[in-house]
């Protein structure tokens, strides 16, 4: 039995410490609002992220940040790109030993197109740092909760730990795989948001399955070439953390991303959008970091460009399909460039 600290009370946080403690470990579940963390330790439930599900009495939650770190060697940090920093930068101030973060966060950081690993790196310094692994995967928070069968991959650099987070989470119902390939496999979790805001765009728009799996498949072959140029293994993308999260992400209601989208096709505006959905939807954020990070190494991803255009330029989803139907012709399996 380990200690574990999730750090980021909101659905996949607790869909994961649940997980946890399935596996009979110590889980110390920390958020920032007093009121989420009564009501966990209470009743054990999170309503607002996870409504009628029942949480292991295994679970407890912690307004403190310091007594959820206290003791522990492993910290997995499930909270929205843009607040990796802030919360790292206290983790930093409280941690007494070295820690394994273990991150299960999808993104890009817009400004500096970091990876979340980079981002690691950069706020924790090296007497404070054992390892960073990558929890990702076709993982919709809503599932997991209630048990069903999930698949993700865990990726780092250092095999060992790979396998060591392997071992934490993996279970009669959640199946965990390795992988080297840390770039591919962040990058699949972050872009593939990307195009699910598009499939939600295309089914609010009323176009059917057609385009939808047009979508995915050319989606796919511009995260495959942005992450080539990275320096990312190109069959990561054939895996779970890339078709696979691209195929769950791009055909469920459980997906804000698709939900996002779906409104924006439908005539809603992103202030509408953003304001509605009530949690963070990393899509946009990673629209705007993709798009200027393809501009930088010279990758073209027009489904990312027309996206951008769509929600910071003002342009109209119809317009932007349009844009993308018309483009020159190509010859398709030269241009994915796969193998």
């Amino acid at each position: 039995m380990e200690k574990i600290a999730v750090v980021g009370a909101g659905s996949w946080g607790t869909a994961l410490a649940m997980v946890l403690a399935d596996n009979h470990h110590e889980v110390r579940l920390w958020g920032n609002r007093q009121e989420q963390i009564e009501e966990i330790n209470t009743y054990h439930t999170n309503e607002r992220y996870l409504p009628n599900i029942k949480l292991p009495e295994g679970v407890k939650a912690y307004i403190s940040l310091e007594e959820a770190l206290d003791g522990v060697e492993n910290v997995l940090l499930v909270v929205p790109t843009k607040a990796i920093r802030d919360v790292l930068a206290e983790v930093c101030k409280i941690a007494k030993q070295p820690l394994t973060i273990i991150h299960a966060s999808k993104g890009i950081e817009p400004g500096t197109s970091k990876r979340i690993t980079e981002m690691i790196a950069e706020e924790m310094p090296e007497h404070l740092l054992n390892d960073i692994v990558v929890l990702s995967g076709p993982s919709h928070a809503e599932e997991v909760a209630l048990r069903h069968p999930t698949t993700v991959t865990s990726a780092s650099s250092n095999v060992k730990a790979a396998e060591k987070v392997q071992d934490l989470f993996m279970n009669a119902y959640f199946r965990v795989y390795t992988n080297p390939d840390v770039t591919g496999v962040e990058l699949g979790g972050a872009l593939k948001n990307i195009i699910a805001l598009c499939a939600g765009i295309t089914d609010g728009l009323g176009y059917g399955d057609n385009a939808k799996a047009a979508l995915i498949t050319r989606g796919l072959a511009e995260i495959t070439r942005l992450g080539r140029a990275m320096g990312a293994n190109p069959l990561t993308f054939a895996g779970l953390t890339g078709m696979g999260d691209l195929i769950v992400t791009c055909t469920s209601v459980h997906s804000r991303n698709w939900r996002a989208g779906n409104m924006l096709g439908k005539g809603h505006s992103l202030e509408e959008v953003l304001e509605s959905m009530g949690m963070v939807v990393e899509g946009v954020r990673t629209t705007k970091a993709a798009y200027h990070l393809a501009k930088e190494i010279g990758v073209e991803m027009p489904i990312t460009s027309a996206l951008y255009g769509v929600l910071f330029e003002g342009k109209d989803t119809k317009d932007a399909v349009d844009y993308l139907m018309g483009r020159i012709r190509r010859h398709e399996v030269e241009d994915i460039e796969i193998f």
